[in-house]
């Protein structure tokens, strides 16, 4: 079993028995309480948390054992239950096992079949917490649901998508092509009341004028030639729900007029009808071009703009978030191992360094087609420098400039004739600023060992703060 006893709560209005009952299960080591009633039960449930509960069904004063398994995973959904019923009470068993029981006994009990199964029921609660915690600490590490990234810049992103996603306020999310914007917004969804409702994504720079109305608004049967029945628009099928306007920049002037309409009164009118729909649908958008000076030019409304932007976030460009290269490549790694059914043993340093460098002028979507092309060419179990995309591997190429005989790589060239230490020092000071000092993604760019920077840092004085 685990390294600290199991947490056991007997619950038995029969004082003998429930004595009996826990003399065996300290056989195991564990830490056991006893409650007589379902009130003295849920009382010690909230004040100490309990691995596995035992309960009879049938308690004294009326008591029930399914109400104290319904309250008990109310309180704390990792602990495991089980049940002990007479031989008369299958079926309560069996309806006791259907709202979330471990197991049921039927007395009178086997002492041994008692504690295999506690024991069991143990190890399940304590797996089911582990990947509670350890699912938080990982949220709390790589930030929003949805979201991976952990530099300072992505941590002030998640803290504002935090305050925005529980509110219907509009958004406008801005950045470069290639950083995500829709992702972004399908966590600000995800992670609103409104998640269990439709999200829908719509490019409006792809579409033409009529086509873009039609998609969002809908349409009826004949509004044009093609019209051969009624059709519902996005914001209809998203009622209830989110609805993303990617490239809104590109949104032709009448159809920003009707929504506008939109945002003011929550209502749509489909193309060719007189009838107004109500919806309620949050809208977020999305652009990478500057929308002030288009409101300048004369081809965005600026009370669209301003009932759009309710709050405002930008998403930094990769090249702004080098911190984050480490955590993104692995996370793109084990995605597309998995759907390409490969075993990756691991990334050689040089290769880490080569794309932990690399400028991203794509951004995420570019890193992650990188590390998908990797994946599909690499044959042998670990991601080499042969497995680099030309668009990659081409960062290492000497300028024509360059001397024919040299054979050093470029910015490294300054570095000959220095010792080795001063060299191994430089490196590690340079990568730890990179990783706003985080040792983690320091040590696996480096390809060393955590304990191995450390003492390092240690024998060459560095602060990485």
């Amino acid at each position: 079993m685990s390294e600290s006893p199991l947490s056991i709560l007997v619950i038995d209005d029969d004082e003998n028995h429930a004595d009996v009952v826990v003399a065996s299960l300290e056989k195991l080591g564990a830490d056991c309480a006893i409650a007589h009633s379902q009130s003295d039960a849920l009382g010690k449930v909230q004040s100490r948390y309990f691995d596995v509960i035992i309960t009879d069904l049938m308690l004294e004063r009326q008591d029930s054992g399914i109400e104290i398994l319904k309250s008990v995973k109310q309180v704390s959904e990792e602990t495991e239950v089980i049940v002990v019923t007479g031989h008369n009470s299958v079926e309560v068993a069996v309806e006791a096992m259907r709202q979330g029981a471990f197991n049921y006994l039927q007395k009178p009990l086997d002492l041994k079949q008692l504690r295999t199964i506690t024991e069991r029921a143990g190890e399940s609660s304590r797996l089911r917490r582990i990947n509670r915690e350890l699912t938080q600490r990982l949220d709390e590490k790589f930030g929003f649901t949805g979201v991976v990234g952990n530099s300072p810049e992505m941590l002030a992103v998640i803290e504002r998508l935090k305050r925005v996603a529980p509110t219907d306020a509009t958004a406008l999310i801005q950045g470069e092509t290639g950083t995500g914007k829709e992702l972004f917004a399908q966590s600000i969804h995800q992670n609103s009341p409104r998640k269990n409702k439709p999200f829908v994504a719509l490019n409006c720079g792809a579409l033409s004028e009529h086509i873009l109305e039609s998609e969002l608004f809908g349409h009826v049967k004949g509004a044009f030639t093609d019209a051969s029945s009624d059709r519902l628009g996005k914001f209809e099928y998203a009622n209830g729900g989110t609805i993303f306007l990617d490239e809104v920049g590109d949104m032709p002037m009448p159809t920003q007029i009707k929504l506008l309409r939109v945002l003011e009164n929550g209502e749509v009118t489909r193309v060719g009808s007189n009838s107004v729909i109500k919806i309620n649908v949050r809208i977020l958008s999305a652009t990478n071009r500057n929308l002030e000076e288009a409101i300048i030019s004369g081809t965005f409304r600026q009370d669209l703009y301003h009932r759009l932007k309710v709050v405002t976030i930008r998403i930094p460009p990769l090249r702004d978030r080098a911190a984050d290269i480490p955590v993104l490549l692995d996370h793109f790694l084990k995605q597309f191992s998995k759907r390409y059914g490969k075993t990756i043993k691991g990334i050689v340093p040089a290769v880490r360094k080569i794309l932990f460098n690399f400028d991203w002028p794509g951004n995420v979507r570019q890193l992650r087609n990188v590390a998908e092309s990797m994946i599909v060419v690499d044959y042998d179990g670990l991601i080499d420098m042969d497995d680099l995309p030309e668009e990659i591997g081409g960062v290492l190429t000497l300028p024509e400039s360059a001397p024919a005989t040299g054979n050093t790589e470029p910015g490294l060239r300054e570095l000959v004739g220095k010792p080795l230490a001063e060299i191994e020092r430089l490196f590690i000071l340079e990568t730890l600023q990179a990783t706003a000092g985080n040792r983690e993604e320091t040590a696996q760019i480096l390809g060393i060992g955590e304990r191995t920077l450390y003492r390092k840092i240690k024998e060459y004085g560095i602060s990485s703060q």
